[in-house]
């Protein structure tokens, strides 16, 4: 049975400002691979960090994804995030909503 999430996902801003629109898109197809149902995406923008994080990254692109999907999927999810767009994602955080 399909359940309710929300997603916060930081992309990496550096040398990437022009393509953040391709970059959602690629999350969100990524996202109904494994069988989400998106409901609603929210684009909450460019934000500063308070420390530089590990990768000299000093600003991140917000993205909040509100989706249906199978408690398995989850996992999922964040793994083909990690391999498959560790260039573009920075953070990813899911909660049942």
């Amino acid at each position: 049975m399909k359940r309710k999430y929300e997603g916060v996902i930081v992309l990496k801003m550096q040398g990437a400002e022009e393509s953040l629109d391709e970059t959602v898109s690629a999350v969100t197809k990524e996202l109904e691979a494994v069988g989400a149902d998106m409901d609603q995406i929210d684009r909450l923008g460019r934000k500063e960090f308070a420390h530089e994080n590990h990768a000299k990254q000093k600003a991140g692109y917000y993205v909040h994804y509100h989706f249906a999907a199978e408690p398995t999927a989850i996992k999922e999810i964040e793994d083909t995030l990690k391999l498959k767009m560790k260039d573009q994602v920075m953070l990813q955080h899911y909660r049942r909503a």
